[in-house]
């Protein structure tokens, strides 16, 4: 690959996905698309590139799905979920509790592992939701990836990662060598192609957004973009969920810390959380359901 080739796919990667590749990444692109060449029955990268610039759009599509980062699993890093169990989901219990009904959009949803994990948990919040009207909207850039998700199909590898054995008995059934997940769970989840660096205001508003693990390959003014458009789709007293290494702080004021949850973000000029409200919730369901 030649030092323009490398030129040419990091300015389509960042048009098209926001993909913000360094000039030291030219190994990793080498490693995901020499094999779509080989495929593509192309003698390597160069080829490739002039068959791009020739107008193969179906060819481009598939290097940027080939270039963009899929790795997931169930209830990745533990934490966000625990913070959605135990105060997210509960302080909007009570704060809907008119409405009953609750949104929730995973970007960058990948395989659907993430939405599947909220589905599994609010299944298993039956009796704080009883009778609501929940939605779950996962997106993502890649169509294929969309496809296995909407199939529910995961190997073993899949399901040993971070998926508690007792939710993999109650929401799975073995087929063969793979799981597939219960059609009531996958009934939860409506799947939707979308490109975060295009118009995402049509999906609506929503009281949850997880966007984790995504915005890393961005530069700082496309974060800047897209923390705007999430600001204008959450609800005033809504909550959003980073990745680990992610943070608005630098970047955006239109989010501020959850209280006390690391990770979660509520828009700035949303009221701030009453301590141990969440808890009182939780504890009056439990009390219920005795």
């Amino acid at each position: 690959m030649t030092p323009l080739d490398y030129e040419y796919l990091r300015k389509l990667l960042k048009e098209r996905s926001g993909l913000d590749l360094s000039s030291d990444k030219q190994y990793l692109v080498e490693s995901r698309l020499l094999p779509l060449a080989r495929r593509s029955n192309l003698a390597g990268i160069p080829e490739l590139v002039l068959k791009m610039k020739g107008g193969a759009e179906m060819l481009t599509s598939e290097v940027v799905e080939a270039m963009t980062t899929n790795e997931t699993f169930f209830f990745r890093d533990k934490i966000p979920f625990d913070h959605l169990k135990e105060a997210v989901l509960p302080a909007l219990a009570q704060a809907r509790a008119a409405r009953r009904s609750l949104r929730i959009w995973c970007a960058a949803s990948s395989t659907g592992q993430e939405p599947y994990s909220i589905a599994m948990l609010l299944k298993e919040m039956t009796a704080l939701f009883s009778g609501w009207r929940i939605e779950i909207i996962a997106t993502d850039l890649s169509q294929a990836v969309l496809e296995k998700s909407k199939a529910g199909l995961f190997s073993q590898f899949e399901v040993q990662r971070g998926l508690p054995i007792q939710l993999l008995v109650k929401h799975f059934t073995q087929q063969g060598e793979l799981w597939q997940l219960n059609a009531d769970i996958r009934g939860m989840v409506q799947h939707r192609q979308l490109n975060l660096l295009q118009d995402i205001a049509h999906l609506g508003t929503f009281d949850v957004i997880f966007c984790r693990n995504v915005l890393i390959y961005f530069d700082q003014q496309t974060k800047a973009g897209i923390f705007g458009k999430i600001s204008r789709m959450l609800e005033p007293d809504g909550v959003l969920a980073l990745g680990a290494a992610e943070s608005v702080v630098g970047i955006t004021n239109l989010f501020r810390p959850y209280p006390d949850r690391r990770g979660l973000y509520q828009p700035s000029s949303a009221p701030v959380a009453r301590a141990g409200a969440a808890l009182h919730v939780l504890k009056a369901v439990a009390s219920a359901a005795r």
